[in-house]
């Protein structure tokens, strides 16, 4: 009886060359009729290894497999069309060859289209995370001093080392965040609840000091998030206070990003979490006064001897001073506000004026 199988040790086999090495050194000892019978197998395929092993000089390499290539393919793409397929490719860039051979009515097929460019090495794979992040500083980096302002709110009644004392010593409870995206500068704003009275305030009390100290708006964007307190109503028809304040600086516009597109505000939404973690969570507040005084050290801090890792170790005041030499230093010093105090301002200063009402922003 067989003790095995041919076509079943090769299946199994990781080193086939083994095996028909002792395939062809049988038939040197027994014959090849003995040996086919030893192994399980066919005489023709004795003969064909025991061939190639007495034409290839007895070299163990002889016995590999050897590939069922064709020597010609009549369907195969001629040079020009694999030039032209590599071309769109790197004009496209990730864009998928499905939507390249529509957009461009490309003759071959996506998979053909593929495997060119696997072959000839043009293949992009999609950028990481870490890479798209990358890019953004790079080009971010080569923006000037107050090009783009992001701003956004914060909730604090979800911080559970501020939550007491922000219920015992009436803390605010809202906290509104503007930040320079090229340098990182750092502005903060308090309140007790969101809404778009605060946020013109706070973006009217921004826009006097940063102009006041040298500040250049007139290219500046201020860009927000979709939220009532930046747009007013969703169905509104006419641009909100807060957008009117921002564009009452001539040049300076104020834009949102696309509903759902949190990722555009990253550098408001990262200092958010700073603030959270060197701040609200180590802090103790004995009360308003002394939380704006404390909130005042921590910007001065962020703005003037912190330095970001990612920004080359550099304080947001160095990076801002070195794009612009003769900026004050005092820029950096614009200190936090609570906004309930302008607006009882406003009121005070709006009675005293004459029998008009009062308006609020």
């Amino acid at each position: 009886m067989c003790p095995y199988v041919y076509y079943r040790v090769m299946r199994e086999s990781q080193d086939k060359r083994f095996w028909r090495h002792q395939l062809v050194l049988s038939v040197e000892q027994c014959g090849i009729r003995e040996t086919a019978r030893r192994y399980g197998t066919t005489r023709n395929t004795v003969r064909k290894w025991y061939r190639r092993w007495t034409m290839g000089e007895r070299k163990y390499n002889t016995l590999e497999d050897r590939s069922h290539r064709p020597h010609t393919s009549p369907n195969a793409i001629s040079k020009k069309e694999r030039r032209h397929i590599k071309r769109l490719k790197k004009k496209y860039k990730r864009i998928g060859a499905d939507q390249i051979k529509v957009l461009e009515d490309v003759p071959v097929s996506a998979r053909t289209m593929r495997k060119v460019w696997r072959e000839d090495g043009v293949s992009r794979r999609r950028r990481k995370k870490h890479e798209t992040k990358q890019c953004l500083r790079e080009q971010k980096k080569k923006w000037k001093f107050l090009e783009q302002i992001d701003e956004d709110t914060k909730y604090l009644n979800d911080i559970p080392e501020y939550y007491i004392p922000m219920k015992n010593k009436g803390l605010p409870q809202m906290q509104y965040t503007a930040r320079d995206v090229t340098s990182g500068m750092l502005y903060m704003g308090f309140a007790d609840e969101r809404s778009l009275t605060y946020a013109t305030l706070f973006a009217e009390y921004l826009n006097k000091r940063l102009l006041h100290y040298g500040g250049d708006l007139s290219r500046t964007v201020r860009q927000t998030d979709n939220g009532t307190e930046y747009i007013g109503a969703w169905n509104a028809k006419e641009p909100s206070a807060y957008t009117k304040t921002i564009e009452s600086v001539e040049g300076q516009i104020h834009k949102t990003i696309f509903p759902g597109a949190h990722r555009w505000q990253s550098d408001v939404e990262t200092v958010h979490n700073l603030v959270e973690m060197e701040f609200y969570e180590i802090e103790d507040f004995e009360d308003r006064e002394d939380f704006l005084n404390k909130a005042y050290s921590y910007q001065l801090f962020f703005n003037l001897v912190r330095p970001n890792t990612y920004k080359e170790n550099q304080t947001p005041w160095q990076i801002a001073s070195n794009k612009q030499p003769d900026l004050s230093i005092e820029i950096a010093k614009i200190p936090p506000v609570f906004l309930d105090d302008l607006l009882r301002k406003k009121f005070d200063f709006s009675s005293k004026v004459g029998y008009d009402v009062s308006s609020v922003p």
